[in-house]
């Protein structure tokens, strides 16, 4: 089992910034696959940015450029810088993790490909 608290979230104006953590424990001994997800009222779970074990990093073309993930697998970590944020950022933002091998690529994490979820943390941005 792994347990994931996320943290960061709050109220913005469009172009402003937040940075979103989300700490992992419990069954962390091995890597811990672990991406950003975000869901808006009445829309299904997407997937934001994730990153690989490679340090590479994939995204969801709403938010390249603009975001970025970052994760310090040493105390399994992440990190979601969020910079000009716009109204449409609005949602409940969720940590997910994985055990089992998990490769972004262009177009971000996705859902099926993790197990573990936080309890999220909200943003909202307010034009």
């Amino acid at each position: 089992q792994i347990q994931l608290v996320e943290s960061g979230g709050g109220s913005v104006q469009a172009g402003g910034s937040l940075r979103l953590s989300c700490a992992a424990s419990g069954n962390t001994f091995g890597h811990v696959y672990m991406a950003w997800f975000r869901q808006a009222p009445g829309k299904e779970r997407e997937g934001v940015a994730g990153i690989n074990d490679d340090g590479r990093t994939g995204y969801a073309d709403s938010v390249k450029g603009r975001f970025t993930v970052s994760q310090d697998n040493a105390n399994n970590t992440l990190w979601l810088q969020m910079n000009s944020l716009k109204p449409e950022d609005t949602a409940m933002y969720y940590c997910g993790a994985s055990i089992d091998y998990v490769y972004v690529v262009a177009g971000g994490p996705k859902r099926h490909e993790y197990h573990y979820w936080g309890q999220g943390t909200q943003v909202t941005v307010s034009s």
